[in-house]
């Protein structure tokens, strides 16, 4: 996320706004590379050691097979974080082409995320204020009772 994207956004944020979003942002990736470098370190050691089983260093076949599935794991939790990322990237991309809040979208795609900002969108441009009984003009006589309100109820609903 770069400062024109929150500018473009939101034209009236002041700076202030801007550099706690933009620490907000960085503190997010930085997590999420430590995350990933953490795993990164993970899937060495793993593959480190069963070259080392291949080899024949370190020997029985049930380390063997440990080794194996601790790797397969790593990758494997690699692999979801890297797909997580790309997503999260995706629908902040969306949530700005169509300036609507990413968290609102769910989708994993950008074809759906994009319906779905469509979709939130609409329905937000067709939610008005309701009716007013009276047409909310001064000097109108007042409401009708209670009684009369709950008359024309029955007869528009039942």
């Amino acid at each position: 996320m770069k400062r024109t994207d929150i500018t473009d956004l939101f034209p009236d944020a002041t700076k202030e706004q801007i550099d706690k979003l933009m620490g907000i942002n960085g503190s997010d990736i930085n997590a999420a590379k430590g995350d990933v470098d953490g795993l990164r370190a993970q899937l060495a050691t793993a593959q480190s050691e069963l070259q080392q089983l291949k080899a024949g260093n370190a020997g029985n076949p049930d380390e063997i097979q440990e080794t194996k599935n601790a790797l397969a794991a790593v990758q494997a939790e690699l692999a979801g974080m890297k797909r997580a990322e790309t997503i999260r990237v995706m629908r902040e991309k969306v949530s700005g082409e169509k300036k609507i809040p990413a968290n609102l979208l769910t989708g994993e795609t950008e074809e759906t995320c994009t319906a779905q900002a469509d979709a939130i969108l609409t329905f937000a441009k067709s939610c008005g204020y309701p009716a007013v009984q009276d047409g909310g003009e001064a000097g109108h006589p007042a409401t009708p009772s209670t009684r009369d309100s709950f008359a024309n109820w029955a007869e528009q609903n039942l």
